[in-house]
């Protein structure tokens, strides 16, 4: 359920990475008893024996081919076809990374691509940008620069009249900025801008079998560094601590990630609180968050008790592992996306806790791939009817204010028989891995 999505986007003129941190990026952090010595090169981190014991995943990561992206370019022209639009022009970020592979995130300086609906892409990039992004550019060769005194999107103008649609449609990405759109807008005055959703997401929430293994790699290893986390866990430990396991095991793992972790009432809050935070015997510590491998991402929510649970925390856990179950047999091609919400919902305000959103407080999911959050949502509402090879976060919750919360998410995938879960559920509050 991570609202951390956008957090780890790097600047403005860094590339995104799915690359190992270094030795040296590891924080310090002193631990408990069981903790023991990290390797040299880190012998200052204080790292438990499961955090030490996690492996590197790189030979299991398959990036995605230029073939494929190619494909996408094509299914993306031909879906251009069918919505009506001549052109969609997209800016540097995510999408651009899922048709190109440019690894490029925008400032206020454009820098972007205008994919016509026949022949090669043509990117606009600022002239002392030009060479670097030469060193990326796969897929066409048609780059137009413009200086700093010059305008970019008299360029896109001039693009799409030489594509003969200076007055026809031109499809404009859902994360282009609003200052940018005006500008396209103002240049072309006779075009008419239309959203590319139909486009972006039409491509997108279909995951090609290529990335459906770059994302188990991603919800594996999050899992596993869950379960490190667990078995190292003890009383009076911080967030503190717990961030520097996270930060240290993906990178034992040659990957980037976080999670956040809340503790005791906090787990109340879905997105739980900065606030300082113990964690005690008894008292539920709820973890969330995932990983980058190769661009393609993980979500994954484990809530948990160091020791004995009360007894009302295991009926409100038995609660949510149902409710999440029920969604998952909901979730099988041509059900509407509200229909997997209600399911995981029925099950929630059945056995008290409701009525609507009174304890179950946010939507069942969202779409996830290259972004955290993408199309599209699982959420009363939407009549969207579910495709194989979507995928969703499944992720019901019960929230009690003033006591603690309970959520259980996993991220699944949608087969032509039902979906299937990337990870095992959770099997207890007391013992979530076995």
């Amino acid at each position: 359920m991570s609202n951390r999505h956008d957090a780890m986007h790097p600047g403005r003129r860094r590339f995104l990475q799915s690359t190992a941190l270094g030795a040296a990026a590891l924080p310090m952090a002193m631990l408990g008893g069981n903790a023991v010595a990290a390797e040299a090169g880190a012998a200052d981190v204080k790292l438990p024996a499961s955090i030490l014991a996690l492996q590197p995943v790189k030979s299991q990561v398959v990036p995605i081919t230029d073939d494929e992206r190619r494909g996408r370019l094509a299914r993306a022209q031909e879906l251009m076809g069918r919505s009506g639009m001549d052109a969609i022009y997209l800016d540097g970020g995510t999408t651009l990374d899922y048709f190109t592979g440019m690894r490029w995130w925008t400032s206020e300086r454009l820098m972007g691509m205008l994919l016509p609906r026949s022949g090669d892409p043509v990117y606009v990039t600022p002239a002392f940008e030009r060479s670097r992004a030469l060193e990326q550019i796969r897929f066409g060769h048609d780059v137009r620069t413009w200086q700093e005194n010059e305008s970019p999107y008299a360029l896109i103008a001039q693009a799409m009249r030489e594509k003969g649609a200076g007055t026809g449609v031109l499809g404009i990405e859902d994360k282009v900025p609003f200052f940018r759109s005006s500008g396209l807008a103002q240049a072309m005055p006779q075009a008419r801008l239309v959203s590319a959703t139909p486009v972006t997401a039409g491509c997108r929430a279909i995951k090609s079998p290529a990335e459906l293994a770059l994302m188990q790699v991603a919800c594996d290893a999050t899992l596993a560094l869950y379960k490190a986390i667990w078995q190292g866990l003890e009383p009076g430990m911080t967030q503190q601590h717990i961030a520097s396991w996270v930060e240290a095991g993906y990178a034992r793992m040659g990957l980037r990630g976080e999670a956040s972790v809340n503790v005791g009432s906090y787990t109340a809050q879905p997105h739980g609180s900065r606030e300082p935070q113990v964690i005690r015997e008894g008292t539920p510590v709820m973890l969330d968050d995932g990983c980058y491998v190769e661009g393609y991402m993980s979500d994954l929510t484990r809530t948990f008790t160091l020791g004995k649970a009360s007894d009302k925390m295991k009926r409100v856990f038995d609660i949510v592992r149902k409710a999440q179950q029920a969604a998952l047999a909901a979730a099988h091609p041509g059900a509407t996306m509200e229909s997997v919400d209600a399911a995981a919902r029925k099950v929630i305000v059945d056995a008290g806790y409701g009525p609507g959103y009174k304890y179950f407080s946010h939507r069942l999911g969202h779409g996830i791939g290259m972004d955290m959050h993408e199309w599209y949502y699982l959420v009363q509402g939407n009549t969207r009817r579910i495709e194989p090879g979507m995928t969703f976060s499944d992720e019901p919750g019960i929230y009690i204010p003033g006591e603690f919360g309970v959520r259980l998410e996993d991220d699944m995938h949608v087969t032509a028989d039902g979906a299937r879960w990337f990870t095992p559920q959770s099997l207890s509050i007391e013992r979530p891995f076995g």
